[in-house]
């Protein structure tokens, strides 16, 4: 057991420790031109930066639509071209079948009957052999062509089916940015200064797109190194693993798991972890850039076993960010664990979080 936990990576822990290791100290950041803003000016400001976060997804939903119709563009040349293949394929085997059917393949074999001599008989039957074989020949080469249409289909049909749901998405999309952007509008009119208002929203968003998004994605990737010390934390707190008969029982206490990463390092003195009523909330401070993250894990068995960590909630500086930023997250980074690639007899069968606890529960699976 020691082992299989020495080298698991707990990337239940690991999550909330990859969301907030985005606040480094000691950095200096660009000033956040939105930190001093009033109530309504921090709502308009939120409301641009979610129209910012959209705009960048429909833009990624457009190049999936447009790779998306490639595909499927390539996919029906192919098809026409298999198609065009296999009607010479067709009419071949339909010889042949129908040389089968009317008997004509049993008269081949009779003619065995009528070798004079050991050698006419070889002779024979070589060409026999050699009849057959090209009959199979032609016969496998249709089905494999047949089977490949089938399969072009199925793709043809998949790709299809995609781009309805992608288009779909985009129109969504769109209307929703152009909701908010008719609200930011009236918002902006409305304000005592028009002008200075655009100005900020100017300024906030260039401090997201050329600071806040970049940090958070720079240290995403840095993840990998922060966790080969999770094993560590586990294996250090006695009682924090506990077995009845073929199940394992991991719980991690929220303070300890605070106070072992602020030994660990001091990126994290100014953060805390939190667990409760099944969610984990990962918050703290570091000079002028603030992060709060709200998730959940869950338990996935398709296409293989392992603990997804979901984002249901991202605040930067005090707004909220839309769904679509923590969906470009989940997606762009693997925030998943899959314990039967480490141990293949392991399988995680729960996980949730209750007061200031972490629980995970871990099954052999043989």
């Amino acid at each position: 057991m020691k082992d299989i936990i020495r080298r698991m990576r707990l990337a239940v822990l690991a999550v909330p420790i990859l969301l907030l290791s985005l606040l480094h100290p000691g950095q200096a950041l660009l000033a956040d031109p939105g930190m001093s803003a009033d109530p309504d000016q921090r709502q308009l400001l939120q409301k641009s930066l979610s129209i910012v976060e959209i705009d960048h997804e429909i833009e990624r939903i457009t190049n999936r639509q447009e790779q998306t119709q490639i595909e499927i563009d390539k996919l029906q040349a192919e098809m026409k071209a298999k198609e065009e293949q296999i009607e010479t394929r067709r009419e071949r085997a339909g010889v042949i079948i129908r040389s089968y059917y009317m008997g004509e393949r049993d008269n081949l074999f009779t003619i065995l009957f009528s070798a004079k001599s050991l050698s006419n008989l070889i002779e024979l039957y070589g060409f026999y052999d050699m009849i057959m074989d090209q009959d199979k020949t032609v016969l496998d080469a249709y089905q494999s062509e047949y089977q490949t249409i089938k399969d072009t289909k199925r793709k043809l049909e998949r790709s299809n089916n995609q781009l309805a749901i992608i288009k779909d998405n985009l129109i969504k999309q769109r209307e929703r940015v152009l909701a908010l952007q008719k609200e930011l509008d009236s918002g902006i009119a409305g304000s005592s200064d028009p002008e200075a208002m655009k100005k900020l929203i100017k300024e906030f968003t260039a401090y997201w797109d050329n600071v806040g998004i970049y940090e958070v994605k720079r240290y995403f990737s840095a993840l990998s190194s922060a966790m080969d010390d999770l094993p560590e934390f586990v294996q250090s707190k006695k009682g924090a693993i506990r077995t009845n008969g073929t199940t394992y029982n991991i719980e991690v206490n929220e303070n300890d798991l605070n106070e072992f990463l602020r030994n660990k390092n001091e990126i994290f003195k100014n953060f805390a972890f939190h667990f409760k009523d099944g969610k984990i909330i990962a918050e703290g401070k570091s000079g002028s850039l603030s992060l709060q993250v709200e998730g959940h894990y869950s338990i996935e068995n398709e296409p293989q076993n392992s603990i997804l960590f979901h984002v249901d909630k991202l605040v930067f500086n005090g707004l909220e960010l839309p769904d679509t930023t923590c969906s470009q997250l989940e997606n762009e980074f693997d925030l998943g664990f899959y314990p039967q690639q480490i141990v293949s007899f392991v399988k995680a069968t729960d996980v949730t979080s209750t007061d200031q606890v972490l629980h995970v529960t871990l099954k052999l699976s043989m």
